[in-house]
């Protein structure tokens, strides 16, 4: 039994990072794990400040190591990261999700060398992080949705007064925070109290309606509450313009693709000429064209802020994904293969907390009025599955697109589709004959004269 234990123990896997090392973050201790036989003690415990984080890379360096697997957990590894990146330290980024069911790993030490040994022989898959640049640009971008959904909760903090005040501007506006509606707030506010001076004579609904919603009771408490929260809502307004000027200057240094040439003059924006509600306070279709070196907002679905965080995701660049399949698979816009047995247990698209795949899933719902193939498309796959699977469907075709578009510097062309559609007709017609030849019918084809007769 002792000599078959010993031999057990023998029995190890390669090598393929002798150089390795585990790192498990917390928000105050750092655990560092080295090969065991680079210094008697592999084995170190660091705090979070940055002379510490500095100190990591420094005791690595010393130990011969050339890179580090990490869990991505929360945001305690990016200072970290930024540091050893900085150093020449190679960082493997796994997903904490890969690597949490294995046993027997209660502590930070055995967690550490437990990433260590894994990375050593090849066993972990490093996430994806683009490039420094796309990653500053990425956090601004973050945070302008943080901004746009704090300011939506100070619109529902004015809405709820001019309920609790019996105002039921609901009724006659669609937007309280639209022309119209702050200019009526303003009034309020100001003290004017007549329905009739307080109704505009731009809303479209009957200015009876608009009078007698303008009828209410105005209580001190509850102007208060109406005052506070249109100021918050256009101080959140404020610094959304401060972060677009940001976020400009950033897309400014992103580097022009060489055959992005000028944009087209349709670019500008939409029909009327008007900025609408959360868009930028600047051209961003223009910047995206001059960065990816095609028009990615002629695809049906695409607007400017979704091709917006596609930049800020992946960045300008696919050639990390070596082909399509691989793209759509990093976005979870495909079927899982779960088998056993010989048999397909489950083909559930995967969960995946994707803000790419989550901006592609909305683009896939506004097709659902289109006229174009695309659209023709969701509304055909909604009819044989149903809304959620159309959704991810259009979802995935329109990434397939994406990666066309972006990998060859192409322009959107519509009648590639209507090539496709030909092609099915024309198996649905060789479908169709058979099914007769086989049921003893002949098909015969009519000409459009007989149709309308």
């Amino acid at each position: 039994m002792r000599r078959e234990k010993n031999a057990a123990q023998e029995l190890s896997l390669e090598f393929i990072e002798p150089n390795a090392a585990g790192v498990d973050v917390g928000a105050r201790e750092i655990y560092v794990a080295v090969p065991r036989d680079r210094v008697p003690e592999p084995v170190r415990c660091f705090s979070t400040f940055t002379e510490d984080l500095r100190a990591i890379a420094g005791w690595l360096k010393q130990c011969g190591v050339v890179t580090v697997a990490m869990e991505s957990t929360g945001v305690y590894w990016i200072p970290l990261y930024e540091v050893l990146e900085e150093a020449g330290v190679r960082v493997c980024l796994v997903n904490s999700r890969h690597v949490k069911h294995v046993p027997g790993r209660k502590s930070d030490v055995s967690d550490c060398q437990w990433l260590q040994y894994l990375h050593s022989v090849g066993l972990l898959r490093g996430s994806f992080r683009p490039e420094g640049a796309i990653c500053a640009l990425r956090a601004l971008s973050r945070h302008r949705s943080n901004l746009v959904e704090a300011a939506v909760v100070h619109v529902q903090h004015m809405q709820k007064a001019l309920t609790q005040m019996n105002l039921q501007i609901h009724h006659v506006l669609s937007d309280i925070t639209g022309k119209s509606g702050l200019a009526i707030v303003d009034a309020i506010l100001s003290g004017k109290r007549d329905p009739a001076r307080l109704a505009d004579g731009r809303i479209h609904a009957e200015r009876e309606t608009v009078i007698k919603s303008l009828v209410g009771n105005y209580r001190s408490e509850h102007l208060f509450t109406l005052r506070q929260s249109l100021e918050a809502y256009r101080h959140y307004q404020k610094m959304l313009v401060d972060c677009d000027r940001e976020i400009e200057q950033h897309m400014s240094q992103l580097p022009n693709q060489p055959d992005g040439g000028q944009p087209p003059v349709s670019l500008g924006g939409n029909k009327q000429g008007k900025r609408r509600k959360n868009q930028f306070h600047f051209d961003m279709a223009k910047e995206l064209y001059r960065v990816l070196g095609t028009d990615l907002t002629a695809v049906p679905g695409l607007s400017a802020l979704t091709v917006h965080t596609l930049v800020t995701e992946i960045g300008t660049d696919l050639g990390r994904f070596p082909n399509v399949a691989a793209f759509t698979s990093w976005l979870t816009l495909c079927p899982g293969s779960k088998k056993s047995g010989g048999k397909v247990l489950s083909s559930k698209t995967r969960k995946s907390n994707s803000r790419l795949a989550a901006a592609l899933r909305l683009a896939a719902q506004t097709l659902h009025k289109s006229h174009s193939y695309l659209g023709a498309y969701y509304r055909r796959m909604r009819a044989r599955l149903g809304a959620p699977q159309a959704i991810t469907a259009a979802a995935h075709k329109l990434a397939r697109i994406v990666y066309h578009l972006i990998s060859t510097r192409a322009a959107y062309d519509e009648s590639v589709f209507a090539q496709e559609e030909q092609k099915q007709t024309l198996r649905r017609q060789h479908r169709l004959h058979k099914q007769a030849q086989a049921l003893g019918f002949q098909l015969v084809p009519i000409t459009l004269q007989e149709v309308v007769h």
